[in-house]
């Protein structure tokens, strides 16, 4: 899970959520179970310690704040190719984070692969183990979920898939070397999936919509992402190129807006090539982007209305996806 989670009392009013810090999975049950008058805002930061590792099964279960340089340590030497991908690898922080992401792992294919299990702590307030064999569909809602089906207390992963993947790892390609970065000028990420034939016509396309917007790229770096594991909103339907552009845009009080529309232009431009964007991004595209490249979209957000009818747990991921099918007319706006 995320280091701080915030969940909502249904029919609550609008409050500053009470902050609680939790140690243990007791502790977030009962958070979860005594959610009653006012938004509740959980640090689980704590829970990053090593639980279990099984020598037979070749795999080690963590709590899921731990950090992946943290894990990387807690391997040993046999962890050294791990810690080297990490050096270079944008992947979200903590392992709950990555596999809520479904991001990609170290050998460009989703990280899917070298889970073997979930621990996750339901709205109700119960443990629940995951896998693909036992509650699979759940398994598949909760992975690439973008956590909105339930907190991951812990995560067992297959130490040999990962560290093989980890053997295998390229470092990203730098078509666009990064510059110095202006002091007075904000810069954005833009994740994109492209056809790998494609990326020669996307770098063009995307060097004339900043000049024709007066905006710099101050870098475009580009890696291999492979097919892989079926998840509700998985992304690795085909092999891909992953491009990552980052934008500079003057700080101007209209400079949120101008990198909303830029960001758009960009998506658009992928779609166009046959492209798409993970998952995580979907809440910085328009409405017609989204339909285009998650058409499961609203089949996922139907089962976390069956599963959570009160909404209780949201996000930002979820605000804006949700108040973006809801109001077709208007875009979701770039938010952090």
């Amino acid at each position: 899970m995320s280091a701080t989670v915030t969940l909502r009392a249904p029919g609550a009013p609008f409050a500053a959520p009470r902050k609680l810090r939790v140690h243990s999975a007791d502790e977030l049950r009962r958070a979860l179970r005594e959610t009653r008058d006012r938004p509740l805002a959980l640090d689980a930061s704590a829970l990053d310690c090593l639980l279990r590792a099984d020598e037979a099964r070749r795999a080690i279960e963590v709590q899921g704040a731990m950090r992946w340089s943290t894990l990387a340590a807690n391997l040993g030497p046999c962890g050294e190719p791990l810690a080297r991908w990490l050096r270079c690898a944008a992947l979200p922080a903590t392992v709950a984070q990555a596999v809520s992401a479904d991001a990609a792992g170290p050998d460009g294919a989703p990280l899917a692969a070298c889970v073997d299990a979930i621990a996750l702590v339901t709205l109700d307030g119960e443990l629940r183990r995951l896998d693909r064999e036992r509650h699979a569909d759940m398994f598949r809602l909760v992975v690439g979920g973008q956590g909105v089906f339930g907190l991951i207390y812990s995560v067992t992963l297959r130490v040999d898939a990962l560290l093989q993947a980890a053997e295998r790892a390229l470092p990203p390609l730098e078509i666009l070397a990064p510059g110095l970065a202006s002091t007075d000028a904000l810069a954005s990420e833009v994740e994109i999936l492209l056809p790998p034939d494609q990326v020669e016509s996307f770098q063009k396309a995307a060097h004339a919509l900043a000049s024709e917007r007066r905006v710099t790229l101050r870098r475009i770096a580009v890696c291999q992402l492979r097919q892989g594991a079926d998840t509700a909103l998985g992304w690795a339907t085909r092999n891909w190129a992953g491009v990552s552009v980052r934008v500079e845009t003057r700080a101007t009080l209209g400079a949120c807006v101008q990198t909303a529309e830029i960001c758009r232009a960009l998506h658009a431009e992928a779609i166009a090539r046959g492209g798409s964007f993970p998952a995580r991004a979907a809440r910085r595209v328009s409405r017609a982007q989204l339909d285009a490249c998650y058409p499961q979209l609203p089949a996922f957000l139907a089962e976390k209305r069956r599963y959570d009818p009160a909404e209780r747990l949201q996000n930002a991921w979820y605000r804006s996806v949700t108040a973006l099918l809801r109001h077709p007319v208007c875009d979701s706006r770039w938010t952090d």
